[in-house]
């Protein structure tokens, strides 16, 4: 029910976190939490993917390198703030399409590259900018956009996954996309329960005006391990007729779980390059069933 570490992501994972330590605390503490985290690779449960490795690097980063607040904060803040400064003008592309759901599809998509924790040292606005003034020639998969469309149409509750901070403003507008076309659908947004990477959680979906219901999923994996749900939390996503799930993290820890699931994401990573046959930052839609 997931997407599990091969030997190339414990090798980036190791290197990616490694460094974080290091900069954090120099390289004295970079070898012990190094030394921590592959004992962590070795306590794991079998088959789990990187986003289940986060608490425990975070921990680890406390332990070893005295992290004390969200390492990430800056970068969400200022993420936010650029889809504030263009969330009208995005609105305004995708209403004057000709398929304005399609449109904010890509839209979404392309939010999925603010990502400063699998992006680690690549991610610019400048590019995204870039990126944005391209994103109605980007194509996702028509057969799925299609089921999609019509899981919508019959649907009554849809859950709304989030991944990154930033990223959700692009999400408040496809979700606000949905509503106009499908009203009679009843849309809950889900975000992190507290700080895990540059994810969003309550604090960001308020920044970026966010006005359908929000839980969390009351951890701080960067993804959604469907275990470590609450009952109630666990009761939504299980009522859920159709769950739109984005970024990469939410694939590696959801992915054949068997729920009504469409995944919108870039691919991030080399892992998900071979798994998927796709270039890096290639968007998708993919659905579970």
């Amino acid at each position: 029910m997931s997407i599990p570490m091969n030997a190339q992501c414990y090798l980036c994972h190791l290197k990616r976190n490694t460094e974080t330590a290091r900069a954090l605390a120099g390289d004295e503490a970079a070898t012990a939490f190094a030394k921590g985290l592959m004992q962590l690779y070795l306590d794991a449960p079998e088959e789990k993917g990187s986003p289940w490795f986060g608490p425990g690097v975070t921990a680890l980063l406390e332990k070893h390198c005295g992290l004390t607040e969200d390492y990430f904060k800056e970068e969400k803040e200022m993420s936010n703030r650029f889809v504030l400064q263009r969330l009208e003008d995005i609105r305004s592309r995708i209403l004057s399409a000709e398929d304005p759901l399609y449109a904010a599809l890509q839209m979404a998509v392309l939010g999925n590259y603010i990502d400063f924790s699998a992006l680690k040292g690549e991610v610019s606005f400048e590019k995204l900018e870039q990126m944005l003034k391209q994103a109605e020639s980007i194509e996702l998969d028509r057969q799925n956009y299609g089921k999609l469309r019509a899981d919508l149409e019959k649907g009554k509750k849809l859950l709304y996954i989030t991944d990154n901070a930033g990223e959700i403003g692009f999400d408040r507008l496809l979700a606000e996309q949905i509503a106009a076309q499908y009203p009679a659908l009843q849309i809950t947004f889900c975000v992190r329960g507290g700080p895990a990477s540059n994810d969003a959680t309550r604090e960001d979906a308020a920044a970026v005006g966010i006005t359908f219901p929000v839980i969390d999923n009351d951890c701080t994996v960067a993804g959604t391990e469907l275990e470590l749900l609450t009952p109630e939390a666990m009761q939504i996503f299980e009522q859920a007729d159709v769950i739109l799930s984005k970024g990469q993290a939410n694939v590696e820890t959801l992915y054949g779980c068997g729920l009504n699931i469409y995944y919108l994401f870039l691919i991030k990573c080399v892992r998900f390059q071979t798994y998927f046959g796709k270039e890096k930052l290639t968007p998708m839609l993919l659905t579970e069933r």
